[in-house]
């Protein structure tokens, strides 16, 4: 049963980043492509998660908190960027 939820996860995700890629070279506005790429970073750790789960292993998750403070700190200086225009002031 794992098995069978694992692999409808994987399939999920990867259609939500399928989606999400859409939305990143189609969005209206540079506030939607910044929340876009947000939600490309949590997808993106939903499937490390769901790796390492798969594999029985520690070091998918040990990427996925790297790739989630990269990825706070990034939306953080990409919406620095929008508000202000430059991000160290």
């Amino acid at each position: 049963m794992l098995v069978f939820a694992l692999q409808f996860a994987f399939a999920l995700f990867g259609l939500s980043l399928l989606m999400n890629m859409v939305r990143l070279i189609r969005g209206p506005s540079l506030a939607d492509r910044i929340l876009t790429l947000d939600t490309i970073y949590i997808n993106s750790l939903a499937l490390l998660i769901l790796l390492g789960i798969w594999h029985s292993t520690a070091f998918y998750f040990e990427a996925a908190l790297l790739i989630a403070m990269l990825g706070f700190i990034g939306t953080v200086a990409a919406a620095k960027f929008l508000l202000r225009g430059d991000i160290i002031e």
